[in-house]
C-alpha cells in the first residue's frame, strides 16, 4: 500500500455529516485533555521547582539551557515527528504491512543530524555561553554543553512518541508523554537542586526521563509494527520521496513551533540579561500551560484528521475540528482571561522577583485567546499534505516576533519580548486561519462555537470584576474571581437545559466499534480504542 492509499480499517460512511468522527474524536480528545492536565499540572510544578530553588538569574540559565535542547531538537527533528502521524495512518501494521518501512526512513536523517550538531555544540560550547547563557565561568560552558549533548535523546523521544501515537491506543501514548516524562522531570530537578543546588546538576535530572521514554516506546511500538515478525524495515524509493516531500517544509515550521516561547527567553537572556529571561521563561510557562487542552486534543486527534483527509472526507473533518475548537475554547478562555486580569497574582506564586512580568503576561494571555479562538488550524494544514502553507504562516510569526524583540526587548525587556510574541502568535495564526478554510472549504466556525466564546466572556469577565473590586488583582482578589466562577458552574448544572446538553455530550463518551487511525491486519494488535 502507498502512502496516498487509503486504509482498509477505519473508514465509514459517516463522512457527510461528521457525526461518527465526531463521536470518535470526543473519545480520544478526552483522552488527550486528561493527559494536558497532567502534563500542565506537573510542568507548573517543575516551573515552580526551577524558579524556587534557583531564583531569577539561576532559572533564566536553567530555562535558557532548556530553551536551546528544545530549538535545536525541533531543527534535528526535520519535521519527521508530524511526517510520521501524517504518514502511518495511511499504511498497514502488523506482520506484512508496510507501515515499519517507514521508521528507516523518518528516524536515520534526523538522528545523524543530531548527533552531528551534539558534537559541534560540545566543542563550541566554550564559545556560544557567553552569548547564549551570559557565561562567565566553566559552570555556564558545562551547562550549555550538556544541553547540545542531549539533542539526540529529545529528538529519539520525539520521533518514537509519534510512532506510538499511531500504532497504539490514545492511553499509551498518554502514559508516556504526558505522565511519565511530566511526572519525573519536578521530582529528579527537585531532588539535584537539593542534593547539589547546581543549575549543571538540574538539567541532567530534566533529560533523564527522556530516555526513560525511548525505552518505553521501543518496548511498546516493537509489536504492533511488525518488526521481527516479518514486517519489511528496507524502504522503497518512494517511501523516502513521498515523506520528505511532505517532512521537509514542515522541518522549519516545526522548528519555530516548538521554540516560540524559547525563542523570546533567548532573545532577553542576550539582549536584556539573565534575571530577565528567568522572569520571561517564568511568564512563558503560564502561557503554555494554558495551551495544554489545545495540544491534548491535537495529538488525539491528528491520526484521525490525516485519514479523513487522505480520503477526502473535508465535511467529517471541518466537523471534528469545530468540535474539538469549541472544547478548546471552554477550557482554555478562561484561563487566559484569569492570566490577563491576575496576572500579578500567578507570578506572586514564583517569588516577588517575577512581579515584573505582569504586564507581560496580560499581553501573551490575550494574544493567546485568537491562538485558541482559531482552534488546531495548523493542524489541518499539516494533515492536508500542505506543509507548504503552514510554512509560510510560522515564518511570518517568527519574523514578526524576531523583528520587534531586536527593536523593543533592549528598551523594554520582559514587556518588549511578550509584544513581539504577541504580534507573532496573532500573525501565524490567522494566516494558518484563512489558509486552512480555503484548504478544506469548509466552514471552521459556527453559531456554537460563538455562542461558547461569548457565554466564556461573558461568565468570566463577571467573576473577574467581582475579583478586582474586592480583592484587587493579586492573590486575594484571584481567590474571590475563582470562588465565583466555580459558584456560577455549580448553579449552572441546576438549569435542565444544560443539564440535557452536558447528557448529550457525555454520549459521545460511550465504548463502542470505533475504527483504528492506522490499518491492521488480523495477526497485528488490537486496533480498539485508537
Amino acid at each position: 500500500m502507498t502512502t496516498g492509499t487509503r486504509p482498509t480499517v477505519g473508514t465509514d460512511a459517516s463522512g457527510a455529516d461528521g457525526t461518527a468522527e465526531a463521536r470518535r474524536s470526543a473519545r480520544t480528545g478526552l483522552a488527550g485533555l486528561a493527559g494536558a492536565a497532567t502534563n500542565g499540572l506537573f510542568g507548573f510544578l517543575l516551573a515552580v521547582v526551577i524558579t524556587r530553588s534557583y531564583g531569577t538569574v539561576g532559572s533564566g540559565a536553567f530555562f535558557a539551557a532548556i530553551g536551546v535542547v528544545t530549538v535545536t531538537a525541533a531543527i534535528c527533528t526535520l519535521g519527521a515527528e508530524t511526517g510520521l502521524i501524517w504518514t502511518l495512518p495511511r499504511r498497514r501494521v502488523g506482520r506484512g504491512g508496510d507501515a515499519a518501512r517507514v521508521l528507516p526512513v523518518a528516524l536515520l536523517p534526523p538522528l545523524v543530524a543530531a548527533a552531528v550538531v551534539a558534537v559541534s555544540g560540545v566543542f563550541a560550547a566554550d564559545t556560544l555561553a557567553p552569548h547564549l547563557l551570559d557565561g562567565r565561568g566553566g559552570s555556564d560552558t558545562a551547562l550549555l554543553a550538556v544541553s547540545f549533548a542531549t539533542v539526540p535523546l529529545v529528538v529519539a523521544m520525539t520521533l518514537l512518541l509519534a510512532v506510538l501515537r499511531c500504532v497504539r491506543p490514545i492511553r499509551a501514548y498518554v502514559g508516556v508523554q504526558s505522565v511519565l516524562v511530566p511526572v519525573a522531570r519536578p521530582l529528579l530537578v527537585g531532588v539535584a537542586a537539593v542534593a547539589s543546588g547546581g543549575v549543571l546538576a538540574g538539567m541532567i535530572g530534566w533529560v533523564v526521563p527522556a530516555a526513560i521514554a525511548i525505552v518505553a516506546c521501543l518496548v511498546l511500538v516493537t509489536d504492533p509494527l511488525g518488526v521481527g515478525r516479518g514486517s519489511a524495515l528496507r524502504p522503497e524509493r518512494a517511501d523516502w520521496s513521498a515523506f520528505w516531500r511532505f517532512a521537509l517544509p514542515r522541518a522549519a515550521s516545526a522548528a519555530i513551533d516548538a521554540s516560540a516561547v524559547w525563542v523570546g527567553v533567548l532573545l532577553t537572556s542576550v539582549l536584556a540579561g539573565q534575571a530577565d529571561a528567568g522572569v520571561f521563561g517564568a511568564v512563558g510557562r503560564y502561557i503554555l500551560a494554558g495551551q495544554l487542552a489545545m495540544q491534548g486534543l491535537r495529538v488525539a486527534v491528528s491520526p484521525q484528521l490525516s485519514r479523513l483527509l487522505g480520503g477526502g472526507e473535508r465535511a467529517a473533518a471541518a466537523a471534528v475540528h469545530r468540535q474539538m475548537t469549541t472544547w478548546a475554547l471552554v477550557l482554555s478562555w478562561p484561563v487566559y482571561l484569569l492570566l490577563a486580569v491576575f496576572g500579578l497574582a500567578f507570578l506572586q506564586l514564583f517569588g516577588p522577583g517575577f512581579t515584573a512580568g505582569a504586564t507581560a503576561i496580560t499581553v501573551l494571555a490575550l494574544a493567546m485567546l485568537v491562538n485558541t479562538g482559531v482552534g488546531n488550524v495548523q493542524t489541518l494544514l499539516l494533515m492536508s499534505g500542505r506543509s507548504g502553507l503552514h510554512l509560510v504562516a510560522t515564518v511570518a510569526g517568527l519574523v514578526a516576533t524576531v523583528s520587534l524583540g531586536l527593536w523593543l526587548i533592549p528598551q523594554h525587556g520582559v514587556t518588549g519580548a511578550a509584544l513581539a510574541w504577541a504580534v507573532g502568535i496573532a500573525t501565524e495564526n490567522l494566516i494558518s486561519f484563512v489558509c486552512a478554510r480555503v484548504v478544506i472549504g469548509q466552514p471552521l466556525v459556527d453559531a456554537a462555537l460563538a455562542r461558547a466564546a461569548a457565554t466564556v466572556v461573558v461568565g468570566v469577565g463577571i467573576a473577574a470584576l467581582a475579583g478586582v473590586l474586592t480583592g484587587g488583582r493579586g492573590i486575594a482578589g484571584l481567590a474571590v474571581a475563582l470562588i465565583v466562577l466555580v459558584t456560577g458552574c455549580v448553579g449552572l448544572l441546576t438549569v435542565p437545559g444544560v443539564r440535557r446538553r452536558i447528557r448529550v455530550t457525555m454520549k459521545q463518551f460511550r465504548p463502542g466499534r470505533t475504527a483504528a487511525p492506522v490499518a491492521a491486519d488480523p495477526a497485528a494488535t488490537s486496533t480498539k480504542d485508537r
